[in-house]
């Protein structure tokens, strides 16, 4: 496959200079992204249910859009939007996404709908619908935000990891069928990151379970969760120049381990069996949560 368009700075009229949409965008790790692809060149279109949150994207040149992924009517609008004013779309970056923990049993189930509406079904309804362009054009990326999450597992992660599962099988199906017209398509596998992910799974672990029967396990887990706000968690900008880099790439990865620990555990959970490497992750989630 040939590569992108270069990538620089001129107008967005400018037949060259390559388009992309990134979900998510108004903060963390969406943020990063679209702030590196505007650097990179591309015209950004933006999309977040948060537009004030992005003001400072719209100043550097993106384009914004109100996107929210559980309604259909706002994602069918926001490729509309692209293709009227850009014509075409070289790089779908599936980022909106979100954890919620705590015990399977007492995650109600409308929770864990939710989260596969929002991580899974969400992710490929956008693809559906910008897959009609990227195929008129004979090329294009799509790169889908999962996380080591979705090769290895841990207590209380249940719906997110099931989610960011669904998303590597998701994936690796849509690459077969794409490829015959010239897209790529392209898994982003961060580790700990700083962004208001971690905080959000702590508050819903402690929520769900941090009273009851799992307690005990509860409490020292969500201190671990908070790794992610700590000064060994990679900052986003690392996702962000991995998907750059993915996106330069004559002839891209399939997936992209990037930030902390995500190679080191996922290396792990393919060398030792189940058992063993659930004993490593409640190891890790008591001594680290004693510790937090």
């Amino acid at each position: 496959m040939t590569n992108l368009p270069t990538a620089p700075h001129v107008p967005s009229s400018a037949p060259g200079r390559p388009v992309a949409l990134v979900t998510g965008a108004s903060s963390g790790i969406g943020l990063a992204i679209a702030e590196q692809l505007i650097a990179d060149g591309f015209l950004v279109f933006a999309g977040a249910r948060r537009l004030d949150r992005m003001a400072g994207l719209a100043a550097r040149g993106a384009r914004l859009l109100p996107l929210d992924v559980t309604d259909d009517a706002s994602m069918v609008a926001a490729i509309a939007a692209v293709s009227a004013e850009a014509g075409r779309l070289d790089a779908l970056v599936n980022n909106a996404g979100y954890g919620s923990y705590g015990s399977i049993e007492e995650v109600p189930i409308a929770e864990g709908r939710r989260q596969i509406e929002v991580n899974v079904i969400a992710l490929a309804r956008l693809t559906q619908l910008a897959l009609p362009m990227m195929r008129a054009q004979r090329r294009g990326r799509i790169v889908n935000i999962s996380s080591m999450g979705g090769r290895i597992s841990e207590p209380f992660g249940a719906w997110y990891h099931a989610t960011k599962f669904a998303v590597e099988g998701l994936s690796d199906c849509l690459r077969m069928e794409v490829k015959q017209f010239g897209i790529d398509v392209i898994v982003i596998q961060p580790g700990a990151i700083r962004t208001e992910w971690s905080g959000i799974a702590q508050a819903s672990l402690l929520e769900v379970s941090g009273s009851g029967p799992y307690a005990g396990l509860a409490a020292p887990h969500a201190r671990f969760l908070a790794v992610g706000d700590s000064g060994s968690a990679s900052p986003p900008e690392v996702v962000a120049r991995t998907v750059s880099r993915a996106l330069k790439a004559r002839r891209p990865r399939t997936r992209y381990p990037t930030g902390a620990n995500a190679r080191t555990l996922m290396t792990l959970r393919r060398l030792l069996p189940d058992r063993w490497f659930d004993r490593l992750m409640l190891a890790l989630s008591r001594r680290m949560g004693r510790s937090a």
